[in-house]
């Protein structure tokens, strides 16, 4: 495939570059099992393995609608770090300082637990533990950063974390417009297709049977067991963990799946492989992943092969099915005009490839696992777009929850909390839509003094 043809077939990056794939087959009999999964993500992959892990013995099985690594998990920047929910300073003000305390903690064993999980069992993704920067481009955003970080001091959360100068940030990066930030070590990347394959593929080894291309077109929880209707075949379940996240109004079942959250679409683009001349150009020796401290942010990192994955500055509220691909213009040329701005070195390096996908994003502003109506039903979805270590915990409280095991990771305040119920599929893209003119001008107003 050609590049030009990559530019509109609208599939990721890692999707593209990962080759030839051959999808396990659509599911065709009727089954019986323990533990049914719909959604072949991160989260639901990781709980099916983990739960199979636990009782050798279970049926358990994971259908996925499309391909595995099609959503969200074949499609993310890659970026596995401890953001949850929005800012910090929300998550404070919304959910108390314990709290905030508690979620860092859990990321904490997210980023842990999702490197031990690549290292211990060789999965091939391209992961690199090289930190996380937080940038600043005017004085108003620098003097907000700068008060993320004493609340994370004053929290006692910053010990990977280091106030960055803007003479500090040119020695690691050479862009003239970065004036300050956070140096956050702790934190690292992969390459998330090749992360969810190599996940399809331990939960096939430990013998979790999948299944691509089966939609579930109906969910049936009103006997002793949970039927799930597919095109050719019924899957009669114990329980069952819907672990779609942000295609969740996608799935039936229940209407409370159906507001839960909103998928909002947001863009990303890779360069052509960099010259080592130009990487030492841009001064870019470290090669940690940063992100900016805009509210419409933007996020950066490099990749294995010398490209730079740019995505962010904007996002895109739809009506309709988040299966459907949404091609954005006006975001990709966004994305690679404030890259060159941002590297002004980069002003003929070529863009070789765009996409987008949907992220999950719900009323409170954080993350859930929950029961639907009773256990027999787990969802989970809310990731905000920082859902790669997350979603791999996720998956371990999960298979903890189907056991009815009571451990620290079933007591984390995200399990089973009260939710803000989304109103219905045309009021919540109006609401997103007026958050993200609302977003976009606190940017505009902080970067009015900058040059376009």
């Amino acid at each position: 495939m050609t590049d030009n043809e990559a530019l509109h077939e609208h599939r990721s990056f890692w999707q593209h570059a990962y080759g030839a794939y051959s999808p396990d087959a659509p599911l065709s009999e009727d089954l019986r099992v323990d533990v049914a999964v719909i959604g072949g993500g991160f989260t639901g992959l990781n709980a099916a393995w983990q739960f199979k892990r636990d009782n050798p013995g279970a049926r358990v099985l994971v259908l996925e609608a499309a391909l595995i690594g099609f959503g969200a998990s074949g499609r993310n920047a890659g970026f596995s770090t401890k953001l949850f929910g929005l800012e910090p300073e929300l998550v404070v003000l919304r959910w108390g300082k314990q709290r905030m305390i508690d979620a860092h903690h859990y990321l904490e064993k997210a980023v842990t637990h999702t490197r031990e999980l690549i290292e211990t069992h060789g999965i091939d993704c391209d992961y690199r533990h090289a930190g996380l920067m937080r940038v600043s481009y005017s004085s108003a955003q620098l003097a907000r950063l700068g008060k993320t970080l004493e609340l994370y001091e004053s929290l006692g959360l910053a010990a990977d974390m280091q106030w960055q100068s803007q003479a500090q940030l040119r020695q690691r990066n050479d862009s003239p417009h970065l004036l300050g930030g956070i140096r956050e070590a702790d934190t690292g990347y992969l390459n998330p297709c090749k992360q969810v394959r190599g996940l399809k593929k331990l939960a096939a080894a430990a013998g979790v049977r999948i299944h691509e291309s089966t939609p579930v077109l109906d969910i049936d929880n009103s006997g002793g067991a949970v039927v799930l209707n597919t095109p050719s075949a019924r899957v009669t379940a114990d329980k069952v963990v819907i672990a779609t996240n942000a295609y969740a109004q996608d799935a039936p079942g229940p209407r409370s799946l159906r507001w839960r959250q909103l998928p909002l679409w947001t863009y990303q683009i890779v360069t052509e492989p960099l010259s080592d001349d130009m990487w030492q150009r841009l001064g870019w020796q470290g090669r940690e992943a940063f992100g900016d401290n805009r509210q419409m942010l933007h996020y950066f990192r490099p990749t294995v092969d010398g490209r730079i994955v740019m995505g962010g500055g904007d996002v895109q509220a739809y009506s309709g099915s988040a299966m459907q691909e949404r091609p954005s213009t006006a975001a990709w040329e966004h994305c690679e005009a404030h890259l060159k701005w941002i590297y002004p070195q980069l002003r003929d390096v070529r863009v070789a490839y765009r996409w987008g996908g949907p992220v999950s994003v719900n009323a409170d502003m954080v993350p859930e696992v929950s029961f639907i109506g009773d256990e027999r039903m787990i969802y989970a979805g809310g990731c905000f777009g920082h859902g790669v270590a997350l979603s791999h915990l996720n998956g371990r409280t999960i298979a903890d929850l189907l056991q009815g095991h009571k451990s620290e990771l079933t007591d984390f305040w995200i399990v089973n909390r009260k939710i803000i119920p989304m109103p219905g599929n045309t009021l919540s893209c109006w609401a997103g839509r007026t958050a993200r003119r609302m977003l976009r001008a606190w940017d505009w107003w902080e970067e009015r003094s900058l040059k376009a």
